[in-house]
């Protein structure tokens, strides 16, 4: 809901994500969790519990309409991820997920630290009463008293964040039984699945495979699928740990799961510390060497051979020990090659249905650019690309005042790149363009690179940086706001130069840093702008 009374359940890609989820897996577990709000919600105020009844009934809003556009069941819904949650705002949620007849929907909080969440809910019944599973943000294994006095379900719902190397699947192999045996965490939510992002972006290639290469299809099953594997493959949410689980006398862990139907599962791993630390929190060190292990096997799990095997464990060692049959060996096509982004790239964005809301290869870091419809312009920019956010949203991180979207190759260093811009703000709007743009995400704020902006006042500005703190010149050209004009920047070694409908308007400006970066288009504040014809040559 980009505006008040504004409910589109078709924008961006999760529920396409969610229905391919269902797709393989019918039994995969769907949870929601707002990271941010949108503006409206906090009316003047960057904080979503001004209105409780509002953010909740936007909330249950986006819950039933997956339910009714997509015939997604969400199974758990969040409050707000790793940021401050309101008591009251918790059981007026609850309220209104049961009038809506939502009863089914559990709740989780607070996706942050075990308090002060649950000192809170043993302070107060009804709220331990709405709470169905408390979720923390790597927990390094280990829980808190309060957290277990609730008797609720613990989970780590978010961890691993880790590079997708053999130390980042370590790192899973080890928190994947040790949440369990440290922590009595039952479930762990690896951040993120798929990297499928800009790997120069923050936390670049911390997701479980990569898949960062759409214009090639190229992607990677890296060394983490396969340490998840060793327990996915083997185990079912619903089965229940033993508590007969540890840690082993020379190092590493091992668990023990049942689906209550005789099938059982052992996991061990002998994950060395410098193989299996993850990018947080501090990992104590720890020895792990050569060994035997011996289980016995008691009760309904009691074997013919008499009940005990040995295992030779080396270190950074997984085993996987089961009755079941199901599992083996995961296959995939051999991926297309890998290619850089193509050198040459152009968008005009003449899409009259588009399957996603959102142009390919964009990546908005601030701000919303979606395909847009101009009915009134039967023309050439008939079909656009607009930036469709009208005010801040209610920030997770520190975005931007600015909107912008990246595009590209970030080694590009030498490039042109040529846009048809359309301001719709009279007298305040401003769009630009830009090259060399060497940051995103949570540091887009300090993004740097070389901006041309121009503005419906009739001023143009070239900046060093997304913020326009860096000036390397302004002046007066003939712009208004609901026109079309053509902007081109080029940038080639230290100097750039910027042209209007072809017109040279600022040529030779030195700029020496950054040396690289990604193209990109945006707004100068939250506002409608359109976007045209966009095309980037890059040369190096």
């Amino acid at each position: 809901m980009h505006y008040a009374l504004d409910e589109n359940y078709f924008r961006g890609y999760e529920w396409w994500l969610m229905k391919e989820a269902k797709k393989r897996n019918p039994n995969i577990i769907l949870m929601g969790l707002p990271w941010s709000f949108p503006g409206w919600l906090g009316k003047g105020f960057n904080w979503p519990y001004v209105s409780l009844q509002l953010t909740a009934y936007y909330v249950m809003t986006w819950i039933v309409g997956a339910k009714h556009y997509h015939d997604l069941d969400i199974d758990y819904i969040g409050i707000w991820n790793e940021r401050s949650f309101d008591i009251s705002y918790i059981k007026v949620l609850r309220r209104m997920l049961n009038y809506q007849g939502l009863n089914q929907v559990k709740i989780i909080a607070s996706d942050n630290l075990w308090e002060p969440i649950s000192a809170s809910m043993l302070l107060d019944p009804e709220l331990l009463k709405v709470i169905d599973v408390i979720g923390a943000h790597y927990p390094g294994t280990r829980t808190m008293k309060d957290a277990r006095l609730t008797k609720k379900k613990l989970w780590s719902s978010e961890d691993f964040s880790t590079l997708n190397n053999d130390v980042g699947a370590g790192c899973l192999g080890r928190i994947l039984n040790q949440n369990y045996i440290n922590g009595y965490m039952t479930a762990t939510i690896a951040w993120n699945l798929v990297a499928s992002y800009y790997e120069q972006l923050p936390y670049g290639r911390c997701g479980l495979m990569t898949a960062q290469e759409p214009w090639s299809g190229h992607y990677e099953v890296e060394p983490p699928v396969w340490v998840a594997a060793h327990t996915t493959q083997f185990t079912q949410p619903g089965w229940y740990y033993l508590k007969t689980v540890g840690h082993l006398e020379k190092g590493g862990s091992y668990v023990a799961l049942t689906d209550g139907l005789g099938n059982l599962t052992i996991i061990v791993e002998t994950m060395s510390h410098k193989h299996s630390m993850c990018i947080r929190p501090f990992l104590p060190y720890f020895n792990v060497s050569h060994q035997f292990a011996t289980f016995l096997l008691k009760g309904s799990f009691l074997l013919d051979s008499g009940g005990a095997f040995t295992l030779e464990l080396q270190e950074d060692e997984l085993f996987t020990l089961t009755t079941l049959t199901t599992g083996g060996k995961g296959s995939y096509p051999q991926p297309p090659e890998s290619q850089p982004f193509p050198q040459v790239y152009t968008d005009d964005f003449d899409v009259d249905y588009p399957f996603f809301s959102e142009a390919p290869n964009f990546a908005d870091q601030t701000g919303v650019f979606e395909y847009f419809t101009n009915i009134e312009d039967p023309g050439e920019h008939r079909f656009t690309l607009r930036q469709v956010l009208n005010q801040r949203p209610i920030t997770w991180a520190a975005d931007a005042y600015n909107t912008i979207s990246i595009i590209g190759d970030y080694k590009w260093s030498n490039l042109t790149v040529k846009c048809d811009v359309y301001i719709e703000t009279p007298e305040k709007g401003g769009v630009f363009i830009a090259g060399r743009v060497n940051k995103g995400g949570i540091l887009i704020r300090s993004a740097r690179g070389v901006f041309f902006w121009i503005f419906a006042n009739g001023t143009y500005r070239v900046t060093g940086d997304l913020a326009g703190w860096i000036i390397y010149a302004l002046g007066h050209v003939d712009i208004t706001a609901k026109r079309w004009y053509t902007l081109t920047l080029i940038i080639k070694g230290r100097l750039s130069s910027g042209m209007l409908d072809g017109k040279t308007v600022w040529k030779n400006i030195p700029v020496s840093f950054p040396k690289n970066g990604w193209a990109a288009i945006g707004t100068h504040s939250f506002e409608f702008a359109q976007f045209d014809n966009f095309h980037v040559e890059a040369t190096s």
